[in-house]
């Protein structure tokens, strides 16, 4: 698929989400000799970056890349000319099909986004909506014009999925890093219960757990000669003895374009990830499988996408394969081997854990207190209505007399 490519190129980075999915080689097709009729203009199949205007995002490329004077340039602007702006201006030179297409798409999400704007002021309270005020939250796009697709939008748009998806993996990270020490956090507070025999039971059973996870084969170094031989021998069924980096590079390369995204590296790790976790093993971590799937892909970039367009091509793979690393790599740290949390961040954590119990607990007492303060007040006023209201019929008092 070509848009995948241009996906890139628009947003400094690939498919983030799909850890487990590999397409199959496509059948070779020239997308440039195929026209697309106006009523072929249909939407992708949407697929989550993380990115709260996915669909919007991937629709909008897959309609310009569907135009042929933009794919061409496209084909042609490299990525700092692309984040400065030079290719949003060619909007002007699209076909009135696309355009139209992208006006609709625009106003979709322009409703989208007031339909989430207010379900928020529902849930918060509130009487009166500033659409406007709080459409400007939203970067992506220019607020002002909710009705057409211009080249200020197209621009806002390159800009801000760089910007987010540059920032993706370091938010992965860093979420990661919490849910870590947030399982450590629970297994030390669910010990704080146990008495002192099942403590030192439980214990024991997470240290023998902690061995067992460690106690597997050799992992080798993401994107090395052995790492991917075993990808050659194992998942493509050839003689590691007749290795070929290029028919390697053509293998892998699933969709075509001639470019190794991030999707397809992550596809490379699953023998060496299969080594260390199963989620039939109650000593793995599924979780902590998919952040030793991003450090591989991180690494494999670092090393290799030498002009940092996150794509790898033929030329920068098979110069990779000539550097001394490649034959001769460092032994790969593993999570177990490399935490991703030290001590200090771990009392951090807890410390603010405490506080925001703290201030929980103290605004749960607030709460009761106005609760108690409330049920007084309409003590009261039952009371007062019981006063004020008549005696039945037969029930009335005598009223005094006056001589």
């Amino acid at each position: 698929m070509f848009w995948s490519k241009a996906y890139c190129h628009f947003a400094a980075a690939f498919i983030l989400s799909l850890w487990f999915y590999v397409e199959a080689v496509p059948i070779s097709v020239d997308k440039t000799e195929v026209e697309i009729p106006e009523e072929k203009l249909e939407a992708p199949q949407s697929v989550d970056t993380g990115l709260h205007y996915d669909r919007y995002l991937r629709e909008v490329i897959d309609f310009l890349e569907k135009d042929q004077h933009f794919r061409e340039k496209l084909h042609n602007t490299d990525m700092e000319d692309i984040k400065q702006g030079k290719l949003a201006k060619e909007l002007d030179f699209v076909g009135h099909n696309v355009r139209t297409k992208l006006d609709e798409l625009k106003r979709q999400e322009v409703n989208r986004l007031r339909m989430l704007i207010k379900a928020k002021q529902d849930v918060e309270g509130g009487n009166e909506i500033n659409h406007q005020a709080l459409l400007k939250q939203f970067e992506y796009m220019n607020h002002m014009n909710p009705h057409t697709f211009e080249v200020e939008d197209l621009d806002k748009l390159i800009k801000s999925a760089t910007s987010d998806l540059e920032n993706y993996d370091k938010e992965r990270h860093e979420e990661f890093k919490r849910y870590e020490m947030m399982k450590e956090h629970e297994r030390k507070e669910h010990l704080k219960n146990l008495d002192e025999e099942h403590r030192k039971e439980e214990q024991q059973h997470y240290e023998e757990l902690k061995k067992k996870h460690a106690d597997h084969p050799k992992i080798n170094h993401p994107g090395s000669q052995d790492q991917l031989k075993e990808v050659w021998k194992e998942a493509d069924g050839l003689d590691p003895n007749e290795f070929d980096p290029k028919t390697f590079f053509k293998l892998h390369d699933t969709n075509g374009d001639n470019y190794l995204d991030e999707q397809e590296l992550e596809a490379l790790f699953t023998k060496e990830l299969e080594k260390m976790y199963s989620p039939n093993r109650e000593e793995d971590d599924m979780t902590e499988m998919e952040e030793e799937r991003l450090r591989m892909r991180e690494h494999v970039m670092n090393e290799v996408d030498t002009n940092r367009d996150r794509l790898v091509s033929l030329e920068e793979f098979l110069v990779s394969t000539n550097k001394k690393e490649f034959v001769e790599p460092e032994s790969w740290e593993t999570l177990e081997q490399a935490p991703s949390y030290t001590d200090e961040d771990m009392k951090m954590f807890e410390e603010q854990l405490a506080q925001e119990e703290s201030s929980i607990n103290q605004k749960n007492a607030e709460l009761h207190q106005q609760k108690e303060e409330l049920e007084r007040q309409q003590e009261l006023l039952d009371s007062q209505k019981a006063k004020l209201q008549p005696l039945p019929p037969g029930h009335q008092q005598d009223l005094p007399t006056h001589s």
